[in-house]
């Protein structure tokens, strides 16, 4: 089976309900990154960076996949799928696909705040004072700003050895993620899904479909089937 890799972010969400990260004004509900998604946040204010999440968490138990999620997950059935998502959401999961790449880290874990290898589920709000088993602070399970992408390795591989890369719903702004695209090889098939992408960054090879992502999706996906 060939290999297909799909390269998600913010918008495939974001038509589930879920906010965008980054919006027009570098706020994201009235809060600076910075302040939620930083080490240095965390050591600013950890009550607010716990209860920022704690509404994210609260806010996916009440969304579901939408239709791009479930049509990625339909193309198991006709090639070998790795997704490399941006998104912290277990979206992808739930829609049914098995290979998922979480590089910025997962909403439903924690972690403690000294040691990121101590991983927990975490269905639940984390609180001052809830801790991990070597005494630290339960903090979520996120790359924040500033902080290494542990899985970005893993993931360069996984697109370097693509057949097909589809990126869908997000600009790729945010490094390293954003340097993942220049990794596939000579003969990759490269297809960008996002409505507001002018193509800039991707080169001359990339095929740009300025739709959301589910439109995207449901045009491409006979298309996709077709080449496998």
């Amino acid at each position: 089976m060939k290999k297909l890799t799909i390269l998600s972010g913010a918008g495939i969400s974001a038509e589930s309900g879920i906010q965008t990260f980054r919006d027009g004004d570098g706020l994201w509900e009235n809060h600076n990154v910075t302040d939620v998604a930083s080490p240095e946040g965390w050591r600013k204010d950890r009550a607010l960076v716990l209860e920022f999440y704690n509404q994210r968490r609260r806010q996916l138990h009440e969304v579901e996949p939408n239709e791009a999620h479930k049509l990625v997950a339909e193309l198991e059935k006709h090639f070998d799928v790795q997704i490399i998502t941006q998104n912290i959401d277990d979206l992808h999961e739930r829609a049914g696909s098995t290979n998922i790449l979480h590089i910025h880290g997962e909403l439903f874990k924690s972690c403690s705040c000294n040691n990121k290898s101590l991983i927990y589920e975490q269905k639940d709000d984390i609180n001052l004072g809830d801790k991990a088993e070597d005494g630290a602070q339960l903090r979520p399970f996120i790359v924040w700003f500033g902080e290494d992408v542990p899985l970005y390795q893993t993931a360069r591989e996984v697109v370097k050895d693509s057949d097909i890369l589809v990126v869908i719903g997000t600009s790729l702004q945010v490094y390293p993620a954003a340097g993942l695209i220049h990794e596939i090889k000579d003969d990759c098939l490269l297809i960008v899904i996002n409505p507001n992408e002018t193509g800039f960054g991707y080169g001359q090879r990339a095929v740009v479909m300025k739709e959301t992502a589910t439109q995207g999706m449901k045009l491409l996906f006979d298309k996709l089937v077709n080449l496998a």
